[in-house]
């Protein structure tokens, strides 16, 4: 199927996306925006921002939706974290986003990284929130404690697709096991005889991608899955195809639809939502909160 023009975005190169591709150069960092060739990209770096892709730019899953190749990784870079620190500082971000491969190679999965990173740009830069994107780090509770300690400013984990689809886009992951995930960071922590919650007050966040063959009554199952997990924040956009190896797009959402999508997580009770064609799991995600 064609790509609809409303789907399209023009390239955009100006001094401003060169200031923030140059910092990423300068400082041997990736990024989502280019490694899933995100259609966002060009209006992202024109707001000086991007989201950073932590611990290479090489997989350990091979997910057939995503642009990422699936290969041996690399070790990881000791000096990830303080390069970020100061991409974050350089661009003069108020709020960073994280994210990263999956790295079922390393026995934490990348959890102690992610709070590196984190602790990095706090020490630099004590006024930025931060958002992190994380694998399911095979659901090891460890790991997930790791990023607990981290004590983001939002924690996000995407679901990706619905539950009867989900074994043919993710192989190698788990929706239940996602879902336990989310649980697990917004589920209640008894300390001394007192219950209180593990994260606080933090918020979290969770995505799908549309356009893959599922109903709409499989994407309201899928979203109060989510709710009931504790989820705040659904982000809901439409899936493109990376390239002709990928899986085919069954459907393109007409702009009107997602107005449908929009009512049914207000119905549902999520407090906030991003829900449109372009939508990407972190974007405008500073404006969101």
């Amino acid at each position: 199927m064609r790509l609809p023009e409303y789907l399209k975005r023009p390239i955009i190169d100006t001094d401003k996306t060169r200031v923030v591709r140059r910092v990423f150069r300068e400082n041997r960092l990736n990024t989502v925006c280019e490694n899933a060739r995100c259609p966002n990209k060009g209006e992202c770096y024109a707001k000086n921002t991007a989201t950073f892709l932590i611990m290479g730019n090489v997989c350990t899953r091979n997910c057939l939706y995503c642009n990422i190749s699936c290969a041996k990784p690399a070790s990881l870079d000791a000096n990830e974290p303080k390069n970020i620190a100061k991409a974050v500082k350089a661009l003069g971000l108020k709020y960073a986003v994280l994210t990263s491969v999956t790295r079922d190679d390393l026995p934490d999965g990348g959890a102690a990284h992610f709070k590196q990173c984190v602790d990095e740009i706090r020490a630099l830069t004590p006024d930025v929130k931060v958002e992190i994107l994380t694998p399911d780090f095979k659901g090891g509770k460890a790991a997930l404690d790791v990023i607990i300690a981290a004590q983001p400013d939002v924690f996000n984990h995407n679901i990706e697709a619905v539950r009867e689809l989900f074994a043919s886009v993710r192989p190698q992951a788990d929706y239940e096991r996602s879902l336990e995930v989310l649980r697990y960071i917004k589920a209640p922590l008894v300390k001394g005889g007192r219950t209180a919650s593990r994260w606080g007050d933090l918020t979290t966040k969770s995505g799908l991608m549309v356009g893959l063959g599922e109903t709409f009554g499989q994407i309201e199952a899928t979203l109060r899955d989510l709710h009931a997990a504790g989820v705040d924040i659904v982000t809901i956009g439409q899936y493109i195809q990376p390239s002709k190896s990928h899986l085919a797009v069954a459907k393109y959402y007409a702009p009107e639809e997602y107005a449908d999508l929009r009512v049914l997580a207000d119905k549902i009770g999520f407090r906030h939502h991003q829900i449109g064609p372009l939508v990407r799991s972190s974007y405008r995600a500073a404006e969101l909160i």
